[in-house]
């Protein structure tokens, strides 16, 4: 598990936007700890047509705070 810090995808809005009700995206956001090996999709609308894939501990000029569910 890896230590998920602010300013980072895993607790991006836009970090797995497309199914952001997922049980697992909300205990990240909770927990601010991932999986070493989870990859998702970032949503950001800048970037989403390229279909980029991240990890929880990736990061970009874009991050947006997501709030828990």
């Amino acid at each position: 598990m890896s230590a998920i810090n602010d300013g980072q995808c895993g607790l991006c809005t836009h970090f797995g936007e497309s199914h952001k009700s997922s049980h697992d995206l909300v205990a990240i956001l909770k927990s601010h700890q991932a999986p070493d090996t989870l990859v998702d999709e970032c949503g950001h609308p800048k970037l989403s047509a390229l279909h980029l894939m991240v990890t929880p501990v990736s990061g970009c000029d874009g991050f947006a705070p997501a709030h828990a569910a």
